[in-house]
């Protein structure tokens, strides 16, 4: 197999024979070859029907036609140019018009960039050290967020060469918890700068807010002058034109984006209150720079997407949504077991535990071994999942009816083989 062979080319030259770990798994996974629509082919000539898309930018389906029309006469015109351009500022116009919380933007690289600056920004704002994050969340691949699960106490960093005092000021809760997050704010409040949240956390899945949590956090951060970010790198844009801030009616001070933002080329974007945003350089004194933020590549093929995300297009996606997950929902019942399916909009993951998941500790329980066998049953059918029990499914606007007819066969063969383990 082509893929073999490449995977073990490349365990020579790229660190476990990929560029993100989450991409490989055992024993060898597969390399693409080209992708369209709702289908990614590999190098062998099999296609999947897939529902990981890139982990997510690919909403409206791979290669989209409008955007790589865009983009291919971008090329034309240059790809990096280190000076600003209109489509900068029209797609910032964009976001502001449809995020609740967005008055200016700054456009930066990836999801990491936007968080590591969002709490840079909040420290400076505030003149204060600590942040809250909740457990299982994942906000990027830089040291301050890079924590281990610790209710209550500063975390312990989650990777060698991210130092302990790196992280003294970063303290986590669970997720959905009140009590803890009342409990850190009386004994600290005066030292946290901000509470950065998943408002769905889809990074562990698919873990949604209890009724009134994003409330109780707008309201007890209001009060104690703490920034609350909302990190959307995976749900802005998703599950509503104004994201997850728009879905739930509550609006935080500053916002993370990705994914999505960039129809599937590298970006990132903070945005957020005028009066913090002009605290960046060089309006204000806190740095955040970059040779390709707002790239024009990137900009182009962003604007080309956010465009088409219209009315039809998000009730499409929450009608294909809620097909699947009652029909999943279905099967795991037919076949007499009792896993959890959560998800919203084009978001879904099965969870093999029979507990409702609330926070990190639920997801926990769901059996990982048995996940992987269900995730090559389905490889090796044609559809292609995430490898990770702790990661989050897609749909786009391309999967057709007969590409989930399909999928929910090969699921329901994916549980005929989990439930003989």
């Amino acid at each position: 197999m082509r893929s073999e062979e490449l995977f073990n080319e490349s365990k020579k030259f790229l660190p476990g024979g990929v560029d993100s770990p989450v991409r490989a798994y055992k024993p060898y996974p597969f390399f693409a070859e080209w992708a369209k629509g709702s289908k990614i082919v590999d190098v062998d000539g099999k296609s999947y029907i897939d529902y990981c898309l890139a982990y997510g930018p690919m909403v409206l389906g791979h290669a989209n036609p409008d955007v790589m029309s865009e983009v291919v006469m971008q090329l034309k015109k240059g790809s990096s140019y280190g000076v600003p351009t209109e489509n900068e500022i029209e797609l910032a116009k964009l976001v502001v018009k449809k995020v609740p919380c967005a008055e200016m933007v700054r456009f930066v690289n990836s999801g990491t960039e936007a968080t590591m600056s969002a709490i840079r920004l909040a420290r400076a704002a505030t003149g204060r050290n600590k942040i809250l994050k909740f457990e299982g969340a994942y906000h990027g691949a830089h040291d301050y967020v890079l924590v281990k699960s610790g209710s209550g106490a500063a975390g312990l960093p989650d990777s060698p060469g991210v130092p302990e005092e790196t992280t003294k000021n970063t303290i986590l809760v669970p997720f959905n918890n009140v009590d803890a997050v009342v409990k850190l704010i009386e004994d600290d409040g005066d030292s946290i700068a901000a509470i950065i949240i998943e408002p769905i956390m889809g990074n562990i899945g698919f873990i949604p807010p209890r009724e009134g949590y994003l409330e109780f956090l707008r309201k007890i951060t209001s009060e104690n002058g703490i920034i609350l970010i909302f990190d959307e790198v995976i749900t802005g844009f998703r599950i509503a034109e104004g994201g997850a801030q728009e879905h739930f009616g509550i609006t935080p001070d500053l916002v993370t984006f990705g994914k999505i933002l960039g129809g599937g080329f590298p970006i990132g974007a903070l945005s957020g209150k005028t009066e913090l945003m002009e605290m960046l350089a060089p309006s204000g004194s806190v740095y955040q720079a970059g040779t390709f933020n707002g790239n024009p590549i990137s900009v182009t093929a962003g604007l080309a997407t956010l465009k088409q995300l219209d009315n039809s297009f998000y009730s499409q996606m929450n009608s294909k949504g809620n097909s699947l997950r009652t029909a999943i929902k279905d099967i795991i019942a037919d076949n007499g077991l009792n896993y959890h399916v959560a998800g919203l909009s084009s978001m879904f993951q099965i969870y093999l535990t029979d507990r409702e998941v609330w926070n990190y500790d639920d997801a926990k329980t769901a059996d990982t071994e048995k996940f992987l066998t269900y995730f090559h049953t389905l490889l090796n059918k044609g559809v292609f999942i995430p490898p990770s029990q702790f990661e989050c499914c897609f749909i786009s606007l391309m999967h057709s009816n007969e590409d989930i007819e399909q999928t929910l066969d090969i699921v329901d063969n994916g549980m005929k083989t989990i439930k003989k383990l």
